[in-house]
């Protein structure tokens, strides 16, 4: 029962489309522009550096705020401090179903990866210096988004087991395959999400995504050599 409560208080604030209302302020449709993705990365490309670092912040805080009020309201009411880490995991993955699969936008969301860091955050904090090197280590080597976000979740999934199996969450092990199972299925999700990315990347002409001017103006200028050379 309190692992369902968890698992649909997160989707509650996983519905909460920063990208969607940012762009309505604005005037339009996010989903209508760039890759028609609701999130931080199309947001970035169609609004700019500002929009899509409001809507990163906006993304990872509705999970961050979930995760807040299970630790200090659900989890005391129900006397749950022995499951609290998966407890937490099921919030955060309410909270990234929420947004890859708004059930008021025909369940076309966004990716997951700024809510999945503010899960991460929350729950734990050994996952964050391990996240900030793989995700933006890897953005500022080579300016893959996509690539960053998947080898984020690998490293999510194999820090749970590390530190699980590590006795750093206090859990008894059934808890922990139960933990693992959900980071597991996160993990496979965000796969399937990227599998676009993940057939451009193999090909060699996934789109490089820049936060200044002149980064931009340069992608700009390699999208237009693609095209001409087609």
């Amino acid at each position: 029962m309190v692992r369902l409560l968890c698992l649909v208080l997160g989707y509650a604030f996983g519905l909460i489309q920063t990208a969607f209302f940012y762009g309505k302020i604005h005037g339009i449709d996010i989903r209508e522009h760039g890759s028609g993705n609701a999130g931080t990365t199309n947001t970035l490309r169609v609004l700019g550096t500002k929009a899509g670092v409001i809507v990163f912040i906006g993304d990872m805080l509705k999970a961050i705020v979930a995760i807040c009020i299970v630790r200090f309201v659900i989890v005391p009411v129900f006397h749950a401090e022995d499951i609290k880490p998966l407890l937490v995991l099921y919030t955060g993955a309410g909270c990234v179903l929420g947004h890859n699969f708004p059930f008021y936008m025909g369940f076309k969301g966004g990716k997951g990866i700024a809510t999945t860091g503010g899960m991460m955050i929350a729950s734990h904090w050994m996952y964050v210096p391990v996240g900030l090197l793989l995700f933006f280590g890897n953005f500022f080597l080579n300016h893959y988004v996509s690539l960053g976000s998947l080898l984020l979740y690998l490293g999510f999934m194999i820090e749970t087991v590390i530190m699980g199996q590590a006795g750093v969450f206090g859990v008894e092990q059934s808890v922990l395959n139960e933990m693992y199972i959900v980071a597991a299925f996160l993990t496979v999700m965000a796969f399937w999400k990227h599998r676009s990315n993940i057939i451009r990347l193999a090909r060699g002409n996934e789109r490089k995504t820049y936060l200044s001017k002149k980064g931009k103006e340069k992608a700009a200028q390699a999208e237009a050599l693609k095209e001409n050379n087609k």
